[in-house]
């Protein structure tokens, strides 16, 4: 297992501005998305890949879950916040120049119809049935927003991350879904080098995200002892198998406060209840980078995920 040393230590700098942490975190959750879809990609492996901790062959392609990370980073470098308007643009900007990241059918159309200049409020709604989305995809991208928001009180995190998510997903657990993650990341921020900060981190996303299923399934993690097993965690918290926030982030939430010490044992016990396997290693990876600092995620894992489409 590899530890972060700079946790153990109490080393870890408080002087991490808002952009250093937002690429922190963007790093953390783009090895975790690109480690995890190598598990679709070669399911024949899976098992014998996980009993012995064997890493996926490279290059690792990254998945929209990276891509619309990268927009929101985008957009709050250029912005310095959560322009609405700005992030519709980028995230259908972006969308166009690659529109074969892995982006789910409801994606596909919310983008799509923004690209063509539908208002990103309607264009939120055209899916189930004008409810608008309560999947994980504004989840899977909100540990940026954690991330750069950090230095803020955890209700102006909340609120940064629901404008993140309302652009595609109008149902509010979808909304909830970002929320939950991004108070979590920005938590695992505040608490580095608190060995015991798991159970506070799961406590805090809970007491900022809205009332809904989401909420709902992260009490149920709080109810999960960190010590169980995976298997246990799954069965009762989901694994992203059906593609909602609600059976995605209180999984995600448990998984990460349960090896916020180790990025490498994070994403191996993260894909390993498989299911959503590159949406549930993101979030989780890009919240323990936060907890750990620079050089917690390992050289080998970075090396191997593919370059950025993004300004160094």
């Amino acid at each position: 297992m590899k530890v972060c040393l700079a946790v153990v230590r109490g080393e870890m700098s408080t002087t991490m501005n808002a952009e250093a942490r937002l690429r922190l975190s963007l790093d953390g959750l783009s090895v975790g998305d690109a480690f995890g879809e190598r598990f679709f990609v070669d399911p024949a492996l899976i098992f014998q890949q996980l009993g012995h901790r064997s890493m996926p062959p490279g290059p690792w392609r990254y998945s929209d879950d990276t891509e619309m990370a990268l927009a929101i980073a985008q957009t709050l470098l250029e912005c310095g916040h959560v322009d609405q308007d700005a992030l519709a643009r980028t995230f259908a900007d972006r969308y166009a120049e690659e529109p074969h990241r892995g982006y789910g059918a409801g994606a596909h159309r919310i983008l799509e119809a923004i690209a063509f200049e539908t208002p990103w409020q309607q264009a939120a709604r055209l899916v189930f049935d004008g409810q608008g989305s309560m999947g994980n995809g504004a989840a899977m991208r909100a540990p940026v927003v954690g991330a750069w928001c950090a230095d803020l009180p955890l209700e102006e995190v909340a609120q940064e991350a629901r404008r993140s998510a309302e652009v595609t997903h109008a149902h509010p657990d979808g909304q909830a879904g970002a929320i939950a993650v991004a108070v979590a990341a920005a938590w695992a921020w505040r608490s580095r080098g608190d060995l015991e900060a798991g159970r506070r981190l799961i406590e805090a996303a809970f007491e900022h995200t809205p009332p809904g299923e989401t909420r709902d399934g992260i009490h149920k993690a709080l109810g999960t002892p960190l010590s169980a097993s995976i298997t246990l965690g799954m069965e009762r918290l989901g694994n992203g198998r059906r593609i909602l926030s609600s059976d995605t982030v209180p999984f995600c939430l448990w998984s990460a406060a349960r090896r916020l010490e180790s990025f490498e044992d994070a994403m191996w016990q993260t894909v390993s209840a498989l299911g959503d396997r590159d949406t549930t290693c993101a979030i989780v990876g890009g919240i323990v980078s936060l907890f750990g600092g620079p050089g917690c995620i390992p050289e080998d894992m970075l090396t191997q995920r593919e370059t950025l489409n993004w300004p160094h």
